[in-house]
């Protein structure tokens, strides 16, 4: 849960950073033109996140001995369609046999078109993972037209609240299919949100009735479609982050544009009444992230060691098959002997580890090699420690018992590109940022610049190719109309690629 909600929405890029108690806990960037995931390219590549959409897909191969299939959605690479996430083309054609998983070649055929649903984006080489199995996701509750029943999310722990919720939309939904006089919407189920716990039956049956609307557009507009070609886009990034964290715990969500907070109001009052005051529209002269030292946190987050308050340290080290973090004590000697030493230096460490996994965005294999503990029940205490920092984690995560190497393994579902490889240039050996990194933190200068001099134009300094992909990014138009002045680029002979200086014209 986060306290706080801060949206940064700046031209080509949104960010959003999740705070509780003062700290930051996630982050999420999303950008319109990109380079960072694809290497060097004229002009960008997209970088928004495809997750959520619905794409009317070709399948290009089936490959049996792999049990999946590669489908066409009109991206550089393939998606890749598993025979799990391909089983209810069978159901729907009365395929399957019942308790018996299908063969792929059953479920789809070459050259066929398909409608699918983006799971995970590109991430590396790897191309997006998708699901015939489509959901259509509300604030409260998520409809599932292909597979029957009701599920509740795993954070609705209580056993009253479990049975309560499943009777209440078990008795919506059958009343809501029902009005709908749809045939297929009988075979539908519905998955609940934990938003849900604190909504009432009338907030239910409206968000189910919201979906269902959605689901029948999404039908008709398939009907006519080949592929490849998106059929419905998942809700922006603003909207996106009000609809899964806006909440009770919730104090305030702070957003920096103006048109972007009167879209969150408008979405706020159509979907989520009561929490529209919640929003406020940051006006003040420093930049929102600034202020919260949010800038500050994003920078310390590509370093690979991260400092412990007692004076140890942990380091952060990712490879293509697993991230490894190793804690050492450094300077730490105020125990009375090495067990407690290396317990409070463990105990330190598991918070900051917790933390660094979230905000980096890391998924896959993770192998923590912490301080020696000779004692079981210090063991057990630090990986306690360690789930505690992912409560209220979105993204699932398996933590396995300490060895008795005082190892630990755990497993975080990929879900984004971590930020090194968002930010951080693959190619180069030193930990340089990428030219679009770069570049968006330019155009931030010049806003922060055209602020400070209102109606000046401007000119924006900066290394040969940082101006290079400004100008085939096709932003700086933008920026300009939003300034209201000139912004003039002017390349710097010479200067390392994180050169940036802003100036007010003559």
């Amino acid at each position: 849960m986060s306290d706080q909600i801060l949206i940064n929405v700046g031209i080509g890029e949104t960010r959003v950073a999740l705070v509780d108690d003062g700290v930051l806990r996630d982050l999420v960037i999303e950008r319109s033109v990109d380079d960072s995931a694809h290497g060097p390219c004229s002009g960008g590549t997209t970088g928004a996140s495809l997750v959520g959409n619905l794409m009317m897909g070709r399948v290009e191969r089936v490959l049996p001995g792999m049990q999946a299939a590669f489908v066409d959605i009109g991206l550089p690479r393939s998606g890749f369609l598993g025979v799990r996430e391909a089983q209810c083309l069978c159901e729907l054609m009365g395929l399957r046999d019942a308790g018996k998983m299908p063969r792929i070649n059953d479920c789809v055929r070459e050259g066929e078109k398909v409608l699918v649903q983006v799971l995970k984006d590109p991430i590396g080489d790897k191309g997006p993972r998708l699901s015939a199995n489509v959901t259509i996701p509300g604030r409260l509750l998520v409809l599932v037209p292909h597979q029957p029943g009701v599920a509740l999310s795993r954070r609705i722990e209580d056993e009253d609240d479990r049975a309560r919720l499943t009777e209440l939309v078990e008795r919506v939904g059958a009343d809501v299919a029902a009005s709908e006089d749809g045939d297929d919407l009988k075979k539908a189920g519905w998955i609940v949100r934990t938003a849900a716990l604190q909504a009432d039956e009338a907030a239910v049956e409206r968000d189910a009735r919201h979906v269902l609307e959605t689901w029948r557009e999404v039908k008709e507009r398939a009907k006519g479609m080949n592929g490849p070609a998106t059929v419905f886009k998942e809700l922006g990034p603003v909207q996106r982050v009000l609809r899964d964290h806006l909440n009770e715990d919730t104090k305030a969500v702070l957003i920096d544009d103006a048109d972007a907070y009167v879209k969150a109001r408008a979405y706020c009052d159509a979907v989520m009444p009561g929490y529209a005051d919640r929003l406020k529209h940051h006006t003040a002269r420093q930049a929102l992230f600034a202020e919260h030292g949010v800038d500050a946190e994003i920078e310390s987050a590509l370093s690979s060691r991260v400092d412990l308050p007692s004076g140890g340290w942990i380091t952060v080290e990712r490879t293509e098959a697993l991230t490894a973090v190793d804690v050492n004590s450094g300077s730490f000697t105020a125990s009375t002997n090495l067990e407690q030493t290396s317990h409070r230096i463990n105990l330190e460490a598991a918070d900051a580890i917790a933390r660094q996994v979230r905000l980096r965005g890391i998924g896959g294999l993770v192998i923590i090699d912490f301080i020696h503990l000779a004692e079981d029940e210090h063991k057990e205490e630090v990986v306690a420690r360690l789930e505690a920092g992912f409560e209220g984690d979105r993204t699932p995560t398996q933590i396995l018992p300490m060895t008795e190497f005082s190892t630990v393994e755990m497993t975080r579902k990929r879900v984004r590109e971590p930020l090194e490889r968002l930010l951080l240039d693959p190619v180069r050996r030193d930990p340089n940022k990428t030219r679009a990194t770069v570049a968006y933190e330019a155009l931030r200068a010049a806003e922060a610049a055209a602020t400070d001099n209102p109606g000046q134009p401007l000119a924006l300094h900066t290394a040969p190719d940082i101006v290079t992909w400004l100008d085939d990014s096709g932003l700086m138009p933008q920026l300009r109309a939003r300034l209201g002045v000139d912004v003039v680029l002017k390349p710097v002979e010479g200067a390392r690629r994180h050169h940036i200086d802003v100036a007010v014209m003559a």
